[in-house]
């Protein structure tokens, strides 16, 4: 069943990992996808998987952080496909520093790619998930980090976690009249390329700390963005659900 059939979802952060696990999800469901990330050929890459699963797609470099550059990839998206029903703020970094040596200019970076970006998609988005209507979505990857402080990862991403979180609260009261929702996925430490370059042992030790016994999968933050982007989630707004394998279960 294409879940997803005649929908158009714009995926920031989509060469790679959780978004490109999404992306591939919602193609397989009957979606056209505008894979967005700063890296250009990662995102050609998995506009070319997409389109190999019969689905449409266009790659659009942007740094989320620039205005313009969001801007164009709204354009581009609406352009390609004539609408944009679902939006995924999927894009952000996530540096392992400790609050003593974490400076001004990786706060603001931090701060500008993983909660002003969000910001930015939303608003240029808006008018279209509004016409959107009961089909419209908004998305955003939380983290546990942004809900009970980070375990390994600095201040500065669990602050802007806390921050995205809180802007689909807003974006779900700002939608609601249109019928349209907006909801936040918490992942727990999930296995992409950020964290596989991360210490071994940083990784073993998150491990131990998981009920569930192991990291989670880009698939299973996949699925449930597919559920929260079909209609049988059409009553769910201003949610953040977790997905961490028990690590935080509250």
């Amino acid at each position: 069943m294409e879940r997803l059939k005649g929908r158009v979802a714009l995926i920031t952060g989509a060469g790679a990992g959780i978004g490109r696990e999404i992306a591939l999800t919602f193609a397989r469901n009957g979606a056209s996808i505008a894979v967005v990330d700063i890296n250009q050929e990662a995102a050609a890459a998995v506009a070319g998987e997409v389109g190999s699963t019969g689905a449409r797609a266009i790659a659009v470099k942007c740094d989320v952080a620039n205005p313009e550059e969001v801007r164009a990839a709204v354009n581009a998206t609406v352009h390609a496909f004539g609408e944009l029903h679902i939006l995924v703020n999927n894009a952000g970094i996530c540096p392992l520093r400790s609050f003593e040596d974490i400076s001004i200019d990786e706060w603001n970076t931090v701060l500008a790619i993983n909660l002003t970006g969000p910001f930015l998609l939303a608003q240029a988005a808006l008018p279209y998930l509004k016409k959107a209507g009961s089909k419209g979505r908004v998305i955003n990857m939380g983290s546990l980090a942004g809900q009970i402080g980070g375990i390994a990862v600095g201040a500065h991403y669990s602050v802007s976690k806390a921050g995205i979180i809180v802007l689909a609260k807003q974006m779900a009261k700002l939608l609601a009249p249109y019928r349209a929702t907006a909801n936040s996925i918490s992942p727990g430490t999930t296995d992409t390329p950020l964290t596989q370059a991360w210490p071994e042992d940083t990784r073993e030790g998150l491990v131990k700390q998981i009920p569930l016994g192991r990291l989670g999968e880009p698939r299973d933050i996949a699925d449930l963005a597919l559920f929260l982007a079909s209609d049988e989630a059409a009553f769910i707004t201003g949610a953040t659900i977790n997905v961490n394998g028990g690590l935080f279960i509250g």
